[in-house]
């Protein structure tokens, strides 16, 4: 959506009056991921904030957060001639905002399936929604929306004083920034492909333009340079970049792992709250002298916020020759071998692969496909010899594990990326050229215990484990390190997980219960128990590693046990580009696409979107993405592969 310029003509005669803009911290805030959500540098920001030099911020604080601009800097861009004036409350392109008051039951998904608003626009218009999604909490929506969608609920429209407020900084940070005819103020579709079409340059041309630029992303609101003013010199210019499928930008809640990305050759790590010096060294497996050569500002003590080099990547794979990208997929469909086993699967992944390599066609990247049967486990070793190691530059697949290593072995000595779309194994790691899919089950875990951490206060705590209880003892060593004194008990079915009494009164006490069993039939055991449980004594809490089909099907009676849980995929489909892949898969197939078909879009067009025409995959795993119902967000880990850490947190509010 392209963002109208409203400036009050009020605001022009005041050539004096200072435009500032603030934030209110909240948890999880740090310096860093406020200063990259406001398009600063950190110094920017503690010279705005000298008292927060040290880092540390309370819930509660309020930072100024932008630079002190000049209204004159209005009137200069005024007599540019703005496209529309207007003293009236803010607009946007769906009309005057409004707010609702947020009722029981109402989530951020619910929220834009009732209102018939897209996520992101939503949490444009409420940039802290994640912090603000409490019963009685205010909402801001086009008021139009509310008005045909609302039904009942309530309308609290927007004051005057506020809005002519909000709306004169905005205004003048856009229009001075505008002002700039070597600039360009970034917005929220835009990304690298548009804009260098846009203005005629490479890519390469962008980023010497704007040092940061490659590893930071596009920022909406961000200034970029887009004309060479003659400071900057390119070398050894690259083709102009071939267009990639672009993908919706569908927010999701935070993760809370630090993670590490590439940038200038270098594994990076962003310094978090309670990161220490020998605990980078320990993790990241490196030595004081090696951490100090690379960062000699380490001298002056470590903040959070800072970005660190780790060490020196390991040669990446680079494409040899010809301008076509060549790719492989290894599916299992087990006609060679005469194994049918995995093949319904196999073909519904390839068939949303196929979708995903005919768009990318579509938009201009030249593609190679290879389709290859890799048979059973037993059988697969005959596969290997259909690959030219010498002309492929992208292997995705295969299924599993024994035959990813296989696979893995084979093109060592040429580095060809390998991704792995669902085997996900600590003896994977060790490989630099490998990309793994699928979000291991110990990061959902790790999730699991601050969610319980967050929640405790001296109950009881059952864990309901699998058949090898492996998931269930990590849970419960990790939640006795976080909790004092707490009694956590590993129990093998939902039915055992019992109430407890009050020592002193005999009265019903809560408990907490988490699911660490992937079965659907415990699934529906478990939510079953929680809501009998609700029942009898509130404040129960639940908890689960992973989703079932029942938990959408009792939203109702499992937000009585405060059940949150974890997600690997989900689709929006009030998306604009979900909205758009479904219409196109079903008209190809004539049908709603499978979780493997899915799984086959996202994978494919994932990977797609980052490779350019030298192969350099690489260099692009930093930027997070979501495809049709997948998010990505990897991180690589210090022994080499590439592991995604994306899922999504789903929280169901009681009455």
């Amino acid at each position: 959506m392209i963002r109208k310029i409203f400036i009050l003509s009020s605001l022009i005669t005041f050539s004096a009056v200072f435009a500032q803009k603030t934030h209110t911290v909240v948890k999880g805030d740090n310096p860093y991921n406020i200063s990259k959500k406001y398009g600063m540098s950190l110094d920017e920001l503690f010279k705005l904030n000298p008292k927060f030099k040290d880092g540390k911020l309370a819930i509660g604080d309020v930072l100024t957060v932008n630079k002190s601009v000049k209204t004159s800097a209005i009137k200069t861009a005024a007599t540019q001639k703005p496209k529309e004036v207007s003293t009236k409350p803010v607009v946007t392109a769906t009309g005057t905002l409004g707010k609702i008051v947020l009722q029981p039951k109402q989530t951020i998904y619910g929220i834009t399936k009732q209102y018939q608003i897209s996520e992101t626009e939503l949490r444009r218009l409420n940039p802290d929604l994640d912090s603000h999604m409490k019963i009685g909490e205010e909402i801001v929506l086009p008021l139009e929306n509310i008005k045909k969608f609302g039904g009942t609920q309530v309308v609290v429209k927007e004051t005057v004083n506020e809005i002519k407020a909000e709306t004169k900084t905005e205004t003048a940070v856009v229009s001075s920034k505008s002002a700039d005819e070597n600039s360009y103020v970034v917005e929220a579709k835009d990304n690298y492909y548009k804009l260098t079409r846009k203005f005629n340059l490479t890519q390469k041309e962008l980023f010497a333009m704007n040092p940061g630029l490659e590893a930071k992303g596009l920022q909406p609101g961000d200034v970029i340079k887009v004309k060479n003013d003659g400071s900057v010199i390119v070398k050894n210019e690259e083709p102009k970049p071939t267009p990639v499928s672009q993908t919706s930008s569908q927010n999701t809640s935070t993760n809370t792992y630090s993670s590490a990305s590439t940038s200038d050759d270098y594994v990076t790590y962003t310094v978090q709250d309670g990161d220490t010096v020998f605990g980078l060294l320990n993790k990241f497996g490196i030595t004081l002298d090696e951490l100090l050569s690379l960062n000699p500002n380490l001298s002056n003590g470590l903040k959070t916020g800072m970005v660190l080099k780790i060490k020196k990547l390991d040669s990446a794979y680079v494409k040899k020759s010809g301008d076509a990208l060549n790719v492989v997929l290894m599916l299992p469909f087990g006609f060679d071998s005469n194994d049918s086993k995995y093949r319904t699967l196999a073909l519904d992944f390839l068939s949303g692969a196929k979708l995903a390599i005919e768009r990318s066609a579509k938009s201009g990247q030249k593609l190679d496909v290879k389709v290859v049967d890799a048979g059973n486990e037993e059988s697969f070793r005959n596969s290997l010899t259909q690959i030219n190691k010498d002309n492929t530059d992208l292997i995705i697949g295969p299924f599993f594990k024994s035959n990813v290593l296989e696979v893995l072995n084979f093109v060592k000595d040429q580095k060809i990326p390998v991704v792995s779309p669902f085997a996900n194994s600590e003896d994977l790691l060790g490989y630099s050229n490998l990309v793994i899919v699928e979000t291991n089950d110990m990061v959902y875990a790790d999730r699991i215990v601050k969610e319980v951490k967050d929640a405790y206060s001296d109950q009881k705590i059952y864990i309901v484990a699998d058949a090898d209880k492996s998931k269930a003892n990590y849970l419960k060593t990790n939640l006795e390190k976080e909790l004092k004194n707490a009694n956590v008990i590993i129990v093998n079915s939902p039915l055992d997980i019992q109430e407890d009494k009050n020592m002193m009164t005999g009265q019903s006490a809560p408990v907490i219960g988490i699911l660490a069993n992937n079965s659907d039939a415990v699934g529906d055991s478990f939510a079953t128990r929680m809501i009998a449980l609700s029942k009898e004594v509130s404040g129960i809490k639940s908890f689960s590693l992973y989703y079932s089909p029942v938990f959408e099907k009792k939203v109702d009676e499992l937000s009585q046990a405060n059940l949150v849980y974890l997600m690997d995929r989900k689709i929006n489909t009030d998306g604009d580009f979900e909205k758009e892949i479904l219409s196109d898969y079903r008209q190809k197939y004539c049908k709603t696409p499978s979780k493997y078909s899915v799984i086959g879009f996202d994978v494919v067009n994932d990977m797609l979107s980052r490779e350019n025409k030298k192969g350099e995959l690489f260099k692009q795993m930093n930027k997070v993405q979501t495809q049709l119902a997948t998010k990505f967000e990897f991180e690589k880990t210090k022994t080499g592969a590439y592991v995604n850490k994306g899922y999504r947190v789903v929280r169901l509010v009681p009455n």
